[in-house]
Parts: C-alpha cells; structure tokens; sequence
C-alpha cells in the first residue's frame, strides 16, 4: 500500500537502499509474546519473512535487528536468516545510529527500518526509508514513506525486501537463484 510517495518517488529511495534495520516484536513477529509454564518466552516468526531477509544478505543487502526487548528467541532466528547484527536492549533506538552508519559505511538515505510501534518513532524520523507495517501504530504509519499490506510477523519484511530488490534490478537475479 503506498503511502505520501508516488511509485517513482518509492522506488527512487528503495533503490538507495545498502542497509535494512528491523525491529523484532511486531515486524518479524506478529506481536504476540507468549509464556510457557515454566516461564519460558516464545515468539512466532514467519518463514517467509526470514527468507526475505536471507534474500537481501545474498543480494548485498545485510539487515540489523534493533529491540527494545532482549530475549533468547531472537538470537536463534536472527543466526537462522544470516542477520548481520542484534542490537538488544537499546533505547532510544537512535542510540545506535551513528555506530550502524560508521561500521557499515552508509548514509542514513540509504538505510530503510521497518518498524510498527511508538519505541521505533525517533528511528523512523532519521532513516532515509521509514516503513510501517500494515498494523502499526497511527503514528508509525504517519512517520513512514510506506505501509506495508501485510501484517507484522505475517509477510510485512517479506514484502519489504521483495520491494527493495525489484527497485534495484536485483529480483530476476534471486529467481534464478531459486531455479525461476
């Protein structure tokens, strides 16, 4: 769903794009924490967004999880989708700019976060492509250039990445990859 940018106004900063940020509660999962009996945290992850952030890191693209929140189940997932970095614990998010932009060589116009709730605002407001997914929070869907269809944990990084690497030339390449 576009939002604010015509198509070419979207694609012309998506094809900037060197570095995907993600947050993890509500964008590489659906939102839900649940505990077990025991105390234990889990989360539901979508395997088709995983295999869109997989897909930017062969493309050239690496991708940086950024929480609020440290849990166990992050760690496993990320090492799962070839995620270059975990920041945990971190707030304001910002906080962890300037070390991403220095380490990983880019602007902040080349860097695209995908964020759903009020934690994520002060990031989406210095990155070059602030993306909400398609049930964030009012706010975030305001801050963003973009609104995914589909839902956190359910599709929404798939359709980024998906995005990105059609704008950059770089999909026909992957569907080779995969035999296409």
């Amino acid at each position: 769903m576009l939002k604010k940018k015509t198509n070419e106004e979207l694609s012309g900063r998506l094809r900037k794009v060197k570095l995907l940020l993600l947050d993890v509660d509500g964008v590489l999962t659906d939102g839900r924490i649940v505990y077990d009996s025991r105390g234990s945290e889990l989360k539901f992850f979508d395997v088709h967004d995983g295999l869109g952030v997989y897909v930017l890191n062969k493309a050239g693209i690496p991708t940086i999880l950024i929480t609020a929140k440290s849990s166990k189940t992050i760690l496993p997932r990320a090492k799962d989708m070839r995620v270059a970095e975990v920041f945990a614990d971190v707030f304001p998010k910002t906080a962890v700019l300037g070390k991403i932009i220095k380490k990983y060589k880019v602007s902040v116009d080349e860097i695209c976060f995908v964020a759903d709730d009020l934690v994520d605002l002060s990031l989406m407001h210095e990155v070059g492509v602030p993306i909400a997914v398609g049930n964030a929070s009012g706010e975030i869907k305001e801050a963003a250039i973009y609104v995914t269809s589909h839902t956190g944990g359910r599709g929404a990084v798939r359709e980024v990445a998906e995005l990105i690497l059609k704008s950059q030339g770089k999909w026909k390449d992957i569907l080779k990859f995969y035999g296409v």
